[in-house]
């Protein structure tokens, strides 16, 4: 016995003892293929906790510190969901800690589901207890891949952008999660309007913590003509969805062919998914 538990603590040792990378490598990547449809999904994953219910916030609660030994299942089953989309937007993944059994969820769910290009974004890192973290997933090689703190009064909030296509004309996808606080609300998407400000063909995707409408009117995205999903796709909670947190907003050039919410209650969100073509021509920029 006290064997087993000492080979268990040397794993757990060595382990920490590892880098942590944020990014895989670009060599195995495709290129950008623009004449495609792209697939795309947003999900907030919740670092793997299977939640169907409100009780489970306080009896499941202990498993945002200590690990479990179900979390590798959840995981798999959130693979093979995205291994059914060319970019994924993650939110609430941990990428290395106690409670995740030092696995980077964002490399784990990538490997697993066979897309070939993923980064994860650090945002509030607790050392061995948490590693806060968004990740994108692509099976695409991107033009160039910048993360992005997210200003607010609390910080630990971020966004990633990929670009992909054409250096003069890219497809610029951005993902996020957004505060709670509607004034920090304000703040984060003013920096994100000023950061698509000069670009055409634009998606935003994540968990932003607010219904579209109110997102679309009374924030500095009122400036932009982003096209919201209908109102009536509701992502929160998963057993019971009433609310429309999370969204895939995108610019009038790119051609919606499908949207919908993804029946798939396994974390306290559902994901949201999108395909969308770029605009007739497109490929002549090339």
């Amino acid at each position: 016995m006290y064997k087993r538990i000492r080979n268990q603590l040397n794993g757990i040792v060595n382990s920490v003892s590892q880098p942590r990378g944020s990014c895989s490598g670009l060599e195995h990547v495709p290129e950008f293929e623009p004449h495609r449809h792209i697939r795309l999904l947003t999900f907030n994953i919740q670092v793997g906790i299977n939640t169907s219910s409100y009780r489970h916030y306080l009896t499941r609660s202990w498993q945002h510190i200590l690990p479990h030994r179900k979390r590798i299942h959840t995981l798999d089953r959130i693979a093979h969901l995205i291994g059914n989309y060319d970019v994924v937007a993650l939110q609430e993944c941990d990428g290395g800690s106690l409670r995740s059994g030092y696995i980077n969820q964002v490399q784990y769910l990538a490997e697993a589901a066979g897309i070939p290009y993923w980064y994860q974004q650090l945002n509030r890192n607790l050392g061995q207890i948490a590693q806060h973290s968004n990740g994108l997933l692509s099976r695409f090689r991107p033009l160039d891949v910048t993360e992005h703190r997210l200003p607010g009064l609390i910080p630990g909030r971020g966004a990633i952008i990929a670009r992909y296509g054409s250096a003069d004309d890219p497809l610029v996808l951005v993902l996020m999660h957004l505060s709670l606080s509607k004034t920090a609300q304000q703040r984060q998407l003013g920096y994100i309007r000023e950061q698509i400000a000069d670009y055409r063909h634009v998606v935003l995707m994540g968990d932003m913590n607010n219904h579209a409408e109110e997102l679309l009117t009374q924030t500095p995205l009122k400036e932009t003509d982003l096209v919201p999903l209908p109102g009536s796709a509701h992502s929160f909670p998963s057993w019971r969805p009433e609310k429309a947190l999370d969204h895939i907003l995108v610019s009038p050039s790119l051609e919606i062919r499908r949207s919908e919410v993804v029946s798939y209650p396994i974390s306290d969100h559902l994901p949201i998914a999108m395909d969308v073509a770029l605009p007739k021509g497109y490929l002549e920029t090339f």
